[in-house]
């Protein structure tokens, strides 16, 4: 089975009021290159469930979103992403906002098809107190209340892999492939964007077979679009621009969204990535040191 697609094949399948969700973490191996596409549609009134990064700002700074699940936004040393901290403050967004294990739990629930998964993260805090989605209930088996974080069910996911096949077999080869396993089985639509496409037989070496981590039956499409995580990392192969960042976080105050878009966006990521350098110059960015 062949599941190769275009980034415009993948966003002509995503409509209006959909639930999205998008893999990655902050500025590291996030799905860019099909967030520049959905920014060159015509797709509103989405619900974005992210550990957020400039996927979120982006999307929210261009009037794609109408509600937002997350945990942070954050673009690491840039603490709060400039053009979400925007919408937040200017009361743009319906917001949950919860704890990063609260919402792999829903992601969870989400994959496993149940309602909730009961825990007692958020027991006590403000959590409760402000998402009034998120309920309390006792054990059946002993005196305690337990908070009942709810599925995150998602009717699409997007993630970014260093490798795949054209069955949808994703390898990613980084330190950390975060949450996104959970995102792939949560979603009704998996779509995937990856920097190598390979063939199957390289998934035959057991080092290599290590690092897939969910199975491509999840995987409803994969696009082959070389450094298409810039200017987030995909660690080991780049990492994530820092003064790329530094120069869109200044957007947000000279300028605006507008700006920044008419200066990188263009009309396709061949465009983009000429516009920032080329695939050259992203394979060139050094992998943070902490």
């Amino acid at each position: 089975m062949d599941k190769q697609m275009t980034a415009a094949q993948v966003v002509e399948q995503l409509h209006d009021g959909m639930t999205i969700g998008i893999g990655g973490w902050g500025p590291r191996r996030k799905p860019m290159a099909l967030v520049r596409e959905i920014l060159r549609s015509d797709l509103k009134d989405l619900t974005l469930v992210s550990y957020g990064g400039a996927d979120v700002g982006m999307l929210c700074a261009a009037g794609k979103v109408k509600k937002l699940v997350f945990a942070f936004v954050s673009l690491d040393f840039i603490p709060l992403e400039p053009y979400f901290r925007q919408a937040r403050q200017g009361g743009e967004l319906e917001v949950m906002e919860i704890d990063e294990g609260m919402m792999l739990l829903g992601l969870r629930a989400a994959a496993w098809g149940v309602p909730f998964i009961p825990t007692q993260v958020g027991l006590g805090t403000d959590i409760i107190a402000r998402n009034p989605d998120i309920k309390l209930v006792d054990s059946p088996y002993d005196d305690k209340e337990w908070v009942a974080m709810p599925a995150l069910p998602l009717d699409a996911a997007l993630i970014h892999v260093d490798r795949a096949d054209k069955r949808g077999v994703c390898q990613i080869a980084g330190p950390d492939h975060y949450m996104d396993d959970w995102y792939a089985r949560a979603a009704g639509k998996t779509f995937v964007s990856c920097d190598e496409l390979v063939d199957t037989a390289f998934f035959r070496d057991p080092a290599q077979a290590r690092q897939v981590f969910w199975e491509r039956s999840d995987t409803t499409g994969v696009v082959h679009i070389p450094g298409g995580a810039h200017p987030t990392s995909c660690s080991p192969q780049y990492g994530f621009d820092v003064p790329h960042f530094k120069a869109y976080a200044a957007s947000a105050k000279d300028g605006g969204i507008a700006a920044y878009l008419e200066q990188y966006l263009g009309d396709s990521e061949d465009d983009y990535q000429q516009r920032v350098g080329g695939l050259a110059a992203i394979r060139a960015i050094p992998l943070p040191t902490y």
